[in-house]
């Protein structure tokens, strides 16, 4: 039914084309149904009145059929130019507590009406029956409150109204205005005062509205271009026509209906009983009559039904002390000339208390002197908690905004502003509807340079950056930082010290609100600028104190700096908009450096920004930077002990934390692998120079007393002398303890250590172990350089000719050589050498013989010198005997043979002779015969040599086999002569 009637409002009205109108109806005031709109052009909010012809046909109470056209068409002529009376009333009066009219009224295109006025949200009538279906609902003595429903995208469709005791006060004194502006000014009555003709505005004002029955009274001493009504036209209501269109009698004065008098006191009358009705439970008129002038007058003749003090004015709850005694007495008398007239309604004792007062002071506020606003202003704060909240929302906020052009009150009413804010439970509303565009209009778009002083808007300012609390618990944080955060900026950049120590002390409210990235890229850089370039020390602490707070930290002396693990986690999770890393080590940090000043509170500032960065800066990073940085502020000498331990004991905290870090690292690193000490050394090892050393070099403390004393030493090669020449058992035992080196080849075989030997390398070494070798498996060798390739020297001692023919026959001796076998890089004159590489390959001397356990090299204990050697794979017990280990059993049937003959001297062959060349001439033979041997293993050769001698060979021809042996395998190779090629040709 609303849509319908804004459909028939023509396409040519002119409130159409410059308003966009709602289609949901906000209240309902007598015929009209109100609508709230926006202009087209500004977007500000206003109410739309309109009415529709229709309803004037339909209902119970619409034109009956029965009727003709003619009588029907001048009913509804007659209501309609009734409406427009109303409307063009209100164009004609201005006044604070009358409609205001902002649009004239116009016919719509179905015959209807429709004016626009400034935006109300009730109607007094629509809000008490509201609250009547409310209580039922609740009970008697329900709830006394109304709250506003707002659409899906936030737009108030109504508003939030206590109906308490001093909303009705505030509501009568401003009706009671209106009044005494109706009749000593204008010159009206009202005639029809009842809870249909006040509206509500948003600001919670009582406006009089409803003038379709207002007329000058008889006699009229002021001019009017409002005509005056009939009474007696008036006065008869027609059943027929609805009764939003008709008086209601049940507010009307008996000077109308009794007495036909038309007066201004008939509006008090009314007033009355509009009073009794707002406290009445349900809120309706002590008389009621039902549109029934006779049953109007019934009411009157019983002093019963007539509403006095008597009877409690017929209301259903207590009406207030001062009302009830004091107000209604001379409202409700019979007599029109005992009423009180407007201006006393307003001084009597029902308006005096200190709230109403204060209302009315507010409301009178721009004719005050300035000495009386400051006065007001100081003692509002005091009383604002006894406003309902409703009053403070809707009538002194606003009221107190609009003063906010006095600039010299700034700082007064901004304290009282920030005072409703935090009693208002919905003061998130009330703040971002009204008080956060207000402040972002004074100081940020028409404010002075920050650069100017300015007293007044720094008092100002002061108050926003205290209030910043209960600032940002009201707005969400796209809010804040447009139109709060340059607010802050502003503080911050003014050059009064009182005021940026402010800003930067509420940093931590602010910072919850804003993201990372507006904290890191805007509010950090202006911070920074400030903290680098005042001179004041105060600045620089809070400046730090503001670092401090920006990483996540906590300028609380008794909080934790979570340098022990413990509350870090939380603390980050409640920090999330803390500075990062880098940020930390690469902005802060460098600002530290450069603080110039050694005052002790700015180092302990620093210390606190300090531990904060060391909290989660890297290890390197705190071992390079921030440890060198605190030791050079802790040597501070202006720091007393308790600030100089306060240092010490966070470089012992990051130093213990660096090195735990470093020690796992490197154990990551590592992988639990021990690495040599001594391979990390290698690259140190540089060589020894030559000449520089005072080494022996094969000088024995013997061969320096010959040199000095003029002795001569002569060295004989074994191989000169012949093996028949053998030194006692005795003399062969000292010879071989005198001689400390063994004489070993570049191809021997390790040689087995002595025990006495042995025990000096366990002492050494820690222990070793000798293993048996298996000479069958061992490969041919066949040295590329022989001792005989370079001129003959001695490797240590000479060897005497004495000790140049070893007696070997040494049985059970403990000072036994050395293996000879032994491999060595320095080649000596030991009369083993091998063979010419270029000589033919011969048979073994070696091969077993055809006795059995007849292994002339079966093992013996570690006093032999060819222990370690065995032609056999399983290794035979030592034979008790007294000759030695190396003596070679006689060959079967050879006479003369004893097992008690001793050494490695074999009996002469037959033809042979005792010289050297002998020897060698039977080496001759035995290669010869190796050579046509070839491909005989190991054990072969040496049997084979065995038998052409007959038991009866030298070692030299047993060398010979050996070294036919090696030429066997390996392939002739052309080398230079040496060896015994060359001992071979000199002989």
């Amino acid at each position: 039914m609303f849509a319908n009637a804004l459909k028939s409002i023509g396409a040519s009205s002119n409130i159409n084309s410059k308003y966009q109108i709602s289609s949901t109806l906000t209240a309902t005031a007598g015929p009209w149904k109100i609508y709230s709109a926006k202009q087209k052009a500004t977007g500000k909010e206003y109410s739309v009145f309109v009415f529709d012809k229709k309803t004037l046909d339909t209902g119970n109470n619409g034109l009956g059929g029965r009727q003709s056209a003619t009588a029907h068409k001048k009913v509804v002529e007659e209501v309609v130019e009734r409406l427009k009376k109303e409307a063009s009333s209100l164009a004609r009066l201005r006044h604070p507590g009358v409609l205001e009219l902002v649009e004239p009224v116009e016919e719509t295109r179905g015959g209807g009406l429709q004016f626009v006025a400034e935006p109300v949200t009730a109607s007094l009538s629509g809000l008490l029956q509201e609250k009547d279906d409310q209580e039922r609902g609740g009970g008697f003595g329900g709830r006394s409150s109304r709250y506003i429903t707002e659409d899906a995208n936030g737009t108030r469709r109504r508003r939030e109204l206590e109906i308490d005791e001093l909303e009705i006060q505030k509501g009568l004194l401003q009706v009671s205005k209106a009044l005494e502006f109706l009749h000593d000014n204008a010159g009206l009555v009202h005639g029809n005062l009842t809870p249909d003709a006040i509206l509500i505005n948003a600001k919670s004002d009582w406006k009089l509205s409803g003038l379709s029955f207002c007329s000058p009274p008889e006699p009229s001493t002021i001019p009017t271009s409002i005509q005056p009504i009939i009474l007696g036209e008036v006065l008869n209501p027609d059943p027929r026509l609805p009764k939003t269109v008709q008086l209601n009698l049940d507010y009307t004065s008996p000077d109308f209906v009794l007495d036909n008098n038309l007066t201004t006191f008939a509006d008090m009358f009314s007033l009355g009983l509009l009073c009794i009705a707002l406290y009445n439970s349900p809120h309706r008129s002590p008389i009621e009559c039902n549109t029934s002038i006779s049953a109007y007058k019934r009411v009157f003749q019983s002093s019963q039904s007539v509403p006095t003090a008597t009877n409690n004015y017929l209301s259903s709850r207590p009406l207030p002390k001062e009302l009830a005694q004091h107000v209604l007495p001379r409202l409700l008398t019979r007599r029109p000339a005992q009423r009180m007239t407007a201006k006393e309604f307003q001084e009597s004792e029902y308006f005096n208390n200190v709230l109403i007062s204060t209302i009315r002071f507010l409301e009178g506020f721009p004719a005050k002197t300035p000495n009386e606003k400051q006065q007001f202003l100081r003692g509002l704060i005091k009383v604002l908690p006894n406003f309902p909240k409703s009053v403070m929302e809707k009538k002194l906020l606003p009221a107190l905004l609009e003063e906010l052009k006095d600039k010299e009150l700034i700082s007064l009413i901004l304290h009282n502003v920030f005072k409703i804010i935090g009693l208002l439970p919905a003061g998130r509303r009330a703040f971002n509807d009204k008080v956060r565009p207000k402040l972002k209009e004074i100081f940020v778009t028409n404010a002075k340079q920050p650069q100017e002083k300015d007293a007044n808007r720094d008092a100002g300012l002061m108050i926003v950056i205290e209030q910043l609390s209960i600032i940002a618990s009201n707005c969400n944080g796209k809010e804040f930082k447009d139109d709060i955060l340059p607010i802050f900026y502003t503080a911050l950049e003014s050059p009064t010290p009182s005021l940026i120590n402010a800003a930067l002390t509420s940093l931590p409210v602010v910072l919850p609100v804003l993201d990372f990235s507006t904290i890191k890229g805007e509010l950090f850089p202006v911070i920074a600028t400030i903290f680098s370039k005042t001179n004041s020390l105060a600045i620089k602490v809070r400046g730090l104190e503001a670092f401090v707070t920006l990483c996540g930290g906590s300028n609380d002396p008794h909080s934790d700096d979570g340098l022990d693990g413990l509350a870090t986690e939380q603390k980050k999770a409640t920090s999330s908009t803390a500075l990062d890393k880098f940020t930390m080590q690469e902005k802060i940090v460098p600002l530290i450096k450069a603080i110039k000043t050694r005052e002790p509170a700015v180092m302990t500032a620093a210390l606190n920004v300090l531990k904060v960065v060391g909290r989660v800066a890297d290890g390197d990073f705190v071992a390079l930077e921030l440890l060198p940085l605190l030791w050079s502020m802790s040597l501070n000498p202006q720091l007393n002990l308790r600030e100089f331990q306060a240092f010490m004991d966070l470089v012992k905290t990051l130093s213990t934390r660096v090195e735990d870090e470093q020690t796992k690292k490197l154990q990551e690193l590592a992988g639990g692998a021990v690495t040599s000490p001594g391979l990390k050394d290698d690259f140190m090892s540089f060589g020894a120079i030559s000449g520089s050393s005072l080494e022996a070099n094969g000088t024995s403390e013997t061969d320096f007393e010959a040199l000095v004393k003029g002795r001569t030493t002569t060295t004989t090669n074994a191989l000169d002398s012949g093996w028949e020449t053998r030194p006692s058992v005795a003399s062969a035992s000292s010879s071989v303890r005198k001689s400390t080196p063994t004489a070993t080849f570049s191809w021997s075989t390790p040689p087995v250590a002595s025990p006495t030997t042995t025990s000096h390398l366990k002492a050494q070494t820690g222990g070793f172990r000798t293993v048996t070798p298996d000479l069958a498996a061992i490969q041919p060798m066949a040295p590329t350089t022989t001792q005989f390739s370079q001129p003959l020297q001695p490797q240590s001692n000479p060897i005497s000719p004495q000790s140049a023919s070893v007696n070997w026959s040494s049985a059970g001796s403990a000072t036994t050589p050395s293996n000879i076998w032994a491999s060595t890089s320095q080649p000596t004159s030991n009369p083993w050498g091998a063979p010419s590489a270029t000589s033919q390959p011969a048979a073994s001397p070696w091969a077993s013989t055809t006795q059995p356990n007849s292994n002339i090299w079966a093992s013996q204990p570690l006093t032999s010198a060819f222990s370690s050697l065995s032609l056999n794979q399983q290794q035979q017990r030592p034979q008790p005997s007294s000759s030695s280990s190396f003596a070679l059993p006689p060959p079967p049937g050879a006479p003369g043979a004893s097992s008690a003959n001793t050494g490695l001297s074999l009996p002469k062959p037959p033809g042979s002779s005792t010289s050297g060349l002998g020897g060698m001439n039977n080496m001759s033979s035995l290669a010869s015969l190796g050579a046509n041997k070839t491909g005989m293993g190991m054990g072969a050769g040496m049997g084979a040599g065995m038998n052409n001698t007959a038991g009866n060979m030298s070692m030299n021809s047993m060398m010979g086999n050996l070294g036919g042996m090696a030429q066997q395998q390996k392939p002739p190779q052309q080398q230079p002569k040496g060896g015994l090629d060359k001992y071979e040709s000199l002989l």
